[in-house]
C-alpha cells in the first residue's frame, strides 16, 4: 500500500490490487465507493494498456499477427487492461510501475499520483520498448454517489459527439448527438469542464486534455467519469491512442 496523507486529503493505493486508489478522503469525506465483490466497480483505477472492451479479447501487432488477451472477467471480452489484475512496483512517493505481461512482454507503464492544494493529479505513461501492439490508456474513477451528508452525485458532462453502442454493448464506430441520460457510453469533443457535483456539499472537476471521455450513471452506487486517450475497442474501430495521459480532480465546496 501507498499512503498519501495532506491536510485536506488523505488517499490510499493498493499496489498489490492493480495499483487502485482504493480511499480518497477529502475534508474526512469518502469520494471513492468501496469493493462490492468486483474489482471492476470499485476505487479508481488506472486502465492500460488498454481502456474499456476489446471484442472477443482480439488484438492486432503492428506487424500483423493477433495476440488473445484475457478474457476472464468479462467474457468474452478483455476489458480494461492488465493493470486492475496486476501488482505494481512502488518506485517513489506517489509512483508506481507496472512491467507488463506477454503480448505486452517488455513494454511498462508508470503512475503518477499527487496531492496539491485542492487537486489530486492522476498521471499514467506508457513505455513501448520495442512493442508494436496498440496500446490506449483511460482512467476509471467510481465516484461514490452518496457522501456523509448533502445531495446524491449528480454530474455535468456535454459533448458533441458519442459513439453509438451496438447490441452488445461494445461501440459500433459510427459517432452520433449524444441520446438522453442514463449512460454507459464513449464521448468526443467535450465542451467545457466535466464534473461530479454533491449539492451543498462538494464538487470535483476533472481537467483533462483527453480526447475521448466515458461516462456511467447507471449504478445505484457510484458514477463514473472516465478520460481516455481512445474509446473503447478502439484497435478494431481503426482509433489510435495516445502513449501518456493526465487528469486532475479539483475539489471544491458544493
Amino acid at each position: 500500500m501507498q499512503f498519501i496523507d495532506d491536510a485536506e486529503f488523505q488517499v490510499a493505493i493498493d499496489l498489490d490490487g492493480g495499483g487502485k486508489i482504493t480511499s480518497i478522503k477529502w475534508r474526512e469525506m469518502e469520494f471513492t465507493v468501496p469493493f462490492r465483490g468486483n474489482i471492476l466497480s470499485n476505487g479508481w483505477y488506472p486502465m492500460a494498456p488498454w481502456a474499456g472492451r476489446i471484442r472477443d479479447g482480439l488484438i492486432t501487432s503492428g506487424a500483423g499477427v493477433e495476440h488473445q488477451l484475457p478474457t476472464n472477467i468479462d467474457p468474452p471480452n478483455a476489458i480494461h487492461g492488465f493493470g486492475i489484475t496486476s501488482s505494481w512496483q512502488e518506485i517513489g512517493p506517489g509512483r508506481s510501475l507496472l512491467h507488463l505481461p506477454k503480448p505486452y512482454m517488455g513494454a511498462t507503464v508508470e503512475q503518477t499520483i499527487e496531492v496539491l492544494d485542492d487537486a489530486i493529479r492522476w498521471s499514467l505513461e506508457y513505455d513501448d520498448n520495442g512493442c508494436d501492439i496498440p496500446v490506449w490508456l483511460g482512467m476509471h474513477p467510481w465516484f461514490a454517489r452518496d457522501l456523509e451528508r448533502g445531495g446524491a452525485a449528480e454530474i455535468e458532462f456535454s459533448a458533441a459527439k458519442m459513439l453509438k453502442r451496438g447490441s452488445d454493448g461494445l461501440p459500433t464506430g459510427e459517432l452520433i448527438s449524444p441520446t438522453p441520460e442514463p449512460w454507459d457510453d464513449a464521448f468526443t469533443e467535450v465542451r467545457g469542464t466535466p464534473s461530479v457535483i454533491w449539492e451543498d456539499v462538494a464538487r470535483i472537476d476533472i481537467e483533462s486534455d483527453a480526447p475521448w471521455w466515458v461516462v456511467y450513471n447507471e449504478d445505484p452506487d457510484g458514477v463514473c467519469i472516465e478520460p481516455q486517450t481512445a474509446p473503447p475497442d478502439a484497435a478494431n474501430l481503426g482509433i489510435s491512442g495516445e502513449n501518456y495521459i493526465e487528469a486532475l480532480f479539483v475539489f471544491s465546496q458544493g
